[in-house]
Order: structure tokens, then C-alpha cells, then sequence
């Protein structure tokens, strides 16, 4: 009971000081960060952050820049670039495009969003309309070049971090489209081949797609500035040493926006490139969502230990599982719950893909998720049932202690989020309020996500009955939750680093995916040991992490239908 109220205090400690820290530099030099909503002619309405620094105003508007973020992330994804461009002077319009976040549209709609939030940007008294850029990462790039499509004469220049012309979003790449164009691709990008046709992202410079926008037919030189600024139809190409998600981890992709936007149109403020501030922001969110972990799971045992009864250790079930768990059949049935979500990650998620919406299951992504989820519970339960062990036990004040958990944590990410305008967040990792959209989605989601963790609880406590030791139970529970998948991601980035691509079994999205299934998994691992530890229960921990994870994955995903 000790330890829980210290991770709870310590959790909410975090979340305060976290969160204040990524507000202070977001808002670095008197930046004022607001979030605002721009109606659409259908009724939805975009969301986004808006970036105002001290130096914009009607008397004296400054330069502004369309940021918008790649498929299924959300604004808060492009505050590396947002608070550098900020800092050195630029308005910044952070757009949640099309079916992301809070815009209430569906993905892919409206040119992603990039039309109106162009637009929108222009329309600012404090925005000089003569000094616009466009940055987008991975789709965010089409996005941008939707609305450069749509308003030609709009902008000064764009930055594609991490995407591409043409095909299959946007139009070709030429000598005179999209203006002053910025290629910032890095060298282990996963989706080399879908941006600019060629094997490995090292040898976009060689690639024919890449040349066509250049005007070239020669292997092009990162760093020179092909053709004219003054003209509109300069070209220049960036390289960091990073991958597709990394871009927004990279100081070096971060200074090579800043440095092409200087170079095409200006920053108000002379601050040099590698004069970046945007990590300790990174860190704040990051302490937060530490906290966030803390928080819930230390309730959640708190209130679980409180108004559950004691019961004996040693009942004749938890004999009999023990037995069953012990010698040669445990170490079958740990290697099999390591091997088989690893094995059927890419052909279960792949499967998703075909799954009808039916009205109701409206985020494509998160389909795929719950194809792999319920193929897995599935395949729990056979082993289940084979062993003859279906033991729920029910524990009402454990199911009660999880929900109070979960909805306490989501009023605090709430505050958090209108107080300061940061969210829960390491990387591509985030945890953030749902949108009013969103919680019919939340519900439909909900029942096959608490299937996969009640099966799969099962069978952990199948494994670890009988276990005094917390850490043999946890890297047991581990293993079985995230260690497979572990070994998967790393495996797949081993051959991205040796090869300069990925293995030939990996889908460039879902293996960025699975990097996310890391952290989620092992913290559900923390919630099954800590539900079967107070609770001697499955429910409430399966209940805690199905509440969990449906909330993480709804809110991050694109709205599809």
C-alpha cells in the first residue's frame, strides 16, 4: 500500500512538473500557443495550434508558417519544428489535418486540410500574406502540397520532411512546381519506395522522381541550391542521418527546415540553427507521461488494496495452477506466448486491412490493431481451453478501482491540455484527451480490445500462479505482453541500419507501429501484475488496460469514416 501511494503521488508530481516544463518552452521568448478551430463549409472544422511570437502584429505582421504533422499523429507531433520556427520569429499554424486529432472531418478530405489551413494562416492580421511557407512531414507534406496545388501563388516555399511530390497524393514534382522546394529525406527513411520510387532512402539523389523535380538527370548534390529563389524555382536536398519517425527527433532535420526557410524567406530573428530548444520540451512531456503511468497504476492498486478482502495465497486453484505451470509445459507455453504475437503481428495487421467499417469501425489503422488483438485472443483461448483453464474470478471493488482510475487520469490529461496546451508524450508515443468524435469510436473499440486482455491476462496468470517473486512474475509477464513484439522491432531495425532498408516481411507503416506496441505492452504488463497481485483477479486488470489502450490508440488514430 506504501509503494502505491508513493507512485501515485510521485505519478502526479511528474505530471505537474512535466507538463509545466514542456508549457515554459513552448511558449520560450514569449510565444503566445493558442488552440483554435477553423470552420469548414460542411459544417466540420480543422483543429490546430497557433504559434504567435512576441514580434507579430498588425503594425509589423511576420512571416508565417503552415507546419502540419504525417498520417495518424496530431499536431503535437510537429512542436520540434513549430517552437524553432516560433523562436526565430515565424506565426506558426500546427494543423491537426483532415480526421486527425480534433478536426472532426475524415481523413484524406478537403486537400488533408491544407487548402483552409492556408488560407486560414493568410487570413491573419499579424501574417505578412507576401512570406508564407509550407513544412509538412510524411503526409503532412501532401497536405501542403494540396495546398499549394490549390493556391499557387499563396506561399514562398515548402520543406517536404520526410515525404514527397506526385504520386500517390500530390501532383509531380517539375522545374516550376511547388515553389522553392526543400527535399529534407533522411537516410534510413522506411518509405523510400513509396515517396521517391527507390530501394533505399541513401539513393533518393539518384532517383529519377527526384531528379524530375530537380530538373535533372544527373545524381544530385545535398546542399546546392539548384535553380533560382528570386524565381521560385530553387531546389535543394537535405539528408539526415535519422528514420521516417525520427525526423522529429532529429536536431539535424529540424535545422535543415530552418535553414531552407531562411534562405527562401527570412527569419525575423537571428538565432543560428543549432540553437534548438524544442528536446527540453520533449523531456517535459516525456516526465509527464511517466507520471501519467504512475498515476494510474498507483491508484488503481490504491484503491484495488483498500476495498479488496484478503484472501488466503494458497487456495486449492492457485495449487492446482501452479502445478500446471511448472517443468516443461510452462517453458512451452512461454516460448508460444512470446513467438505468436511476434509472428502474427504483420500478417494479422495486414488482415485488418480488410475489414469492413460497417458504419461503426471508422479508424482503419486501429481495425488493423484490433485484427492482430482479437487474432491473438483467439488463439489464447484455444490454448485456454485445451488447458482447461477459464478462471476470471470476479472482483468488484478491482473493476470499480479501475474505472475510477482511468477517468481520473482522463480529467488530469483534460486540465492538462487546456491549462497548458501540452499533452502526454514521448516521441510518437502520446496520450491526450479524445475529441467529442471520438468516444462513440471509444466504445466501439472498447469490447474487442477487453477480449484481447482478458485472454491474454488469463493466460499470464496461467504462467505466473503460485509466483512470490514480483520481478520473476513481471519478466514473465513481460515476455509474454511485449517481448516477442520486442524482438520483432529490433530485428526489423537491424536490417534498416545494415541494409539501408527494410526486411522484405516488414510494412513500412507497421513496423513505425510496432514501435509504439513496446511501451504500451510493457505498461500493461505493470497493470496485469499489479491487478493480479491486489485483486487476485483477471477483470480488473484486463478492464484497466482495455480502457487504456482503446483511449491511447483512439485519439491518435485518423478518422476514416
Amino acid at each position: 500500500m506504501r509503494l502505491s501511494f508513493i507512485s501515485l503521488l510521485a505519478g502526479l508530481a511528474l505530471i505537474v512538473i512535466g507538463s509545466f516544463v514542456a508549457s515554459l518552452v513552448q511558449s520560450s521568448g514569449g510565444t503566445d500557443v493558442r488552440d483554435i478551430r477553423i470552420p469548414l463549409e460542411d459544417g466540420s472544422e480543422l483543429s490546430a495550434y497557433l504559434y504567435v511570437p512576441e514580434n507579430a502584429s498588425e503594425a509589423s505582421p511576420a512571416p508565417g508558417i503552415l507546419a502540419v504533422h504525417g498520417y495518424i499523429n496530431s499536431r503535437e507531433t510537429q512542436s520540434s519544428f513549430a517552437i524553432e520556427f516560433a523562436r526565430r520569429g515565424y506565426v506558426v499554424l500546427a494543423l491537426d489535418q483532415s480526421g486527425h486529432g480534433y478536426s472532426t472531418n475524415t481523413a484524406f478530405a478537403d486537400g488533408f486540410g491544407g487548402p483552409a489551413g492556408l488560407q486560414y494562416l493568410r487570413s491573419l492580421p499579424f501574417v505578412d500574406p507576401d512570406q508564407i511557407g509550407l513544412e509538412g512531414h510524411s503526409m503532412g507534406g501532401w497536405t501542403s502540397l494540396n495546398a499549394a496545388m490549390a493556391m499557387p501563388d499563396a506561399y514562398q516555399s515548402i520543406a517536404l520532411v520526410g515525404s514527397s511530390t506526385g504520386a500517390p497524393f500530390a501532383a509531380p514534382g517539375t522545374e516550376t512546381f511547388p515553389r522553392n522546394l526543400g527535399v529534407i529525406f533522411s537516410t534510413y527513411d522506411e518509405f523510400a519506395q513509396l515517396m521517391w520510387s527507390v530501394e533505399r532512402a541513401a539513393d533518393v539523389k539518384d532517383g529519377e522522381k527526384l531528379q524530375a523535380a530537380f530538373g535533372t538527370e544527373e545524381t544530385i548534390r545535398a546542399g546546392d541550391v539548384y535553380g533560382s529563389i528570386e524565381d521560385g524555382t530553387a531546389r535543394w536536398l537535405a539528408q539526415p542521418v535519422t528514420t521516417h519517425p525520427g525526423d522529429h527527433l532529429s536536431f539535424a532535420a529540424t535545422a535543415d527546415a530552418l535553414t531552407w526557410m531562411d534562405m527562401t524567406i527570412g527569419a525575423p530573428k537571428a538565432i543560428a540553427v543549432d540553437k534548438q530548444i524544442w528536446h527540453f520540451k520533449e523531456f517535459g512531456t516525456f516526465i509527464a507521461l511517466v507520471g501519467a503511468v504512475a498515476f494510474l497504476i498507483g491508484l488503481f492498486a490504491v484503491l484495488s488494496a483498500a476495498f479488496t478482502p484478503a484472501t488466503a495465497a494458497t487456495s486449492e486453484t492457485d495449487v492446482r495452477e501452479e502445478r500446471l505451470t511448472s517443468g516443461l509445459p510452462f517453458y512451452i507455453a512461454l516460448v508460444l506466448g512470446i513467438l505468436i504475437p511476434a509472428l502474427t503481428f504483420f500478417p494479422f495487421t495486414a488482415l485488418g486491412e480488410q475489414i469492413p467499417s460497417f458504419g461503426i469501425f471508422r479508424q482503419n489503422i486501429t481495425n488493423q490493431i484490433m485484427a492482430w488483438a482479437v487474432g491473438n485472443a483467439i488463439i489464447a483461448g484455444i490454448g485456454l481451453a485445451i488447458a482447461r483453464q477459464f478462471n476470471l474470478r470476479i472482483s468488484a471493488a478491482g473493476i470499480g478501482a479501475a474505472a475510477v482510475s482511468v477517468l481520473a487520469l482522463y480529467f488530469v490529461s483534460v486540465a492538462v491540455s487546456d491549462l497548458l496546451h501540452v499533452d502526454f508524450r514521448f516521441w510518437v508515443v502520446a496520450l491526450k484527451p479524445l475529441g467529442l468524435h471520438h468516444w462513440p469510436i471509444f466504445l466501439t473499440y472498447l469490447l474487442p480490445f477487453l477480449l484481447f486482455f482478458l485472454l491474454s491476462h488469463m493466460a499470464i496468470r496461467q504462467l505466473t500462479a503460485g509466483m512470490t517473486s514480483v520481478k520473476k512474475q513481471f519478466g514473465v509477464t513481460w515476455l509474454m505482453s511485449a517481448g516477442g513484439i520486442t524482438a520483432l522491432i529490433v530485428v526489423v531495425y537491424i536490417g534498416l541500419f545494415t541494409m539501408g532498408r527494410l526486411p522484405a516481411f516488414a510494412d513500412p507503416l507497421f513496423s513505425i507501429v510496432g514501435i509504439q506496441f513496446i511501451p504500451i505492452l510493457t505498461i500493461t504488463a505493470i497493470m496485469a501484475v499489479v491487478s493480479l497481485r491486489t485483486t487476485r483477479a483477471v477483470i480488473p486488470g484486463a478492464l484497466l488496460s482495455a480502457l487504456f489502450v482503446t483511449w491511447y490508440i483512439v485519439a491518435g488514430q485518423a478518422t476514416h469514416v
